[in-house]
């Protein structure tokens, strides 16, 4: 994670916009007493937004954390795809 402020972030924003996608970092721009600004890759925020719908029903939460579990304890299997 990276922490600027409001002037070093316009002083040089390509190369922090370019941190945070190359490094998947992210980017915290503080703008004074309590208030801040996250900036993040498309690609992060994309994941966020996977993972909290996926977490978003709790039978969702429950089969994930099944199949977690099964694959720590080994419980696994695995099948050749059919080709055409």
């Amino acid at each position: 994670m990276q922490i600027t402020t409001v002037s070093d972030f316009r002083k040089d924003m390509k190369a922090y916009l370019d941190r945070v996608v190359k490094n998947v970092e992210t980017l915290i721009i503080n703008r004074g007493k309590d208030s801040g600004i996250v900036v993040m890759s498309l690609e992060e925020y994309n994941s966020l937004m996977a993972t909290n719908h996926e977490l978003s029903s709790r039978k969702n939460e429950s089969r994930l954390d099944s199949a977690i579990d099964k694959l720590k304890s080994g419980n696994t299997f695995s099948k050749d795809l059919i080709e055409d």
